[in-house]
């Protein structure tokens, strides 16, 4: 597991190149943020696009943002052809977004008595059907002839292997969603581009809004920094090949099942 101190170390991306073009999709969330702060000290990157409905507090001359609502296709479609304008072609989209409860008004579902037809609707919008939209339209701006990746944040919660425990019906059945489309749309990128990496990734319990209310029994030394998990899931991105494409991964490089 990585120390706060080790993130002192120069974040590299050795396996893209250089002048590498990245775009943060959730860019004004914790995880969102930490990767575009670590992303700004990589040499080997040339332009970050932050991507979210909020402009992110954040200072880089390497930043450019975009407003992206993920229950607005026409949002994800303007932030699109604005990067294609700006970039002409990207090397990494990562989807730093997700959503799991929203205060005490929606809680996940500890039994199938709470299950709610709206809720459950919210949950596959923003966990399944945006990043669906998001991926139609930023996988065409994926370079091509070299390595490039299209990274979605998902959670073990969503392996329906990995199930023992039951509840959390909406979160783990949107995530199992996502799963399914990112192998869909890995077969699909293969043909564009062998060279090109689709994946889920896994990033841990992260200290987020998402996760506050259910920190309390994590494990000690297994709550990461948001600054922990982005640099984690970068060297995962890194060390990926394009065999593991269409796979789900933890924030340790470890595969998840389906």
């Amino acid at each position: 597991m990585m120390l706060e101190d080790e993130l002192d170390s120069p974040l590299t991306l050795a396996s893209f190149g250089d002048g590498l073009n990245v775009a943060i999709v959730g860019a004004s969330g914790g995880i969102g943020r930490a990767l575009v702060d670590d992303l700004a000290g990589c040499p080997d990157v040339a332009r970050i696009f932050g991507l979210s409905r909020s402009e992110p507090r954040l200072s880089s001359q390497t930043l450019g943002w975009h407003r992206l609502d993920l229950e607005d296709e026409s949002s994800i479609s303007d932030a699109a052809s604005a990067v294609r304008q700006s970039a002409g072609r990207l090397d990494i989209v990562v989807m730093a977004t997700g959503f799991l409860h929203d205060g005490d008004r929606l809680q996940p579902e500890k039994t199938w008595r709470a299950l709610d037809a709206a809720a459950m609707e919210r949950a596959f919008r923003l966990n399944s059907i945006g990043p669906a939209l998001v991926a139609k339209h930023f996988l065409p701006l994926l370079a091509t002839g070299r390595k490039s990746v299209f990274a979605a944040l998902s959670a073990r919660v969503g392996s329906i292997e990995d199930n023992r425990l039951g509840g959390w019906h909406s979160y783990r059945a949107s995530k199992a969603a996502l799963n399914m489309l990112v192998r869909t749309l890995s077969v699909e990128l293969a043909r564009r581009n062998p060279h090109a990496v689709c994946v889920a990734l896994h990033p841990g319990t992260v200290d987020t809004a998402l996760s506050r209310p259910f920190q309390a029994r994590v494990p000690a030394g297994k709550l990461f920094s948001a600054a922990q998990s982005a640099r984690h899931l970068l060297a995962v991105l890194d060390a990926l090949t394009p065999s593991d494409s269409g796979q789900v991964f933890a924030w340790d490089g470890s595969r998840i099942p389906f």
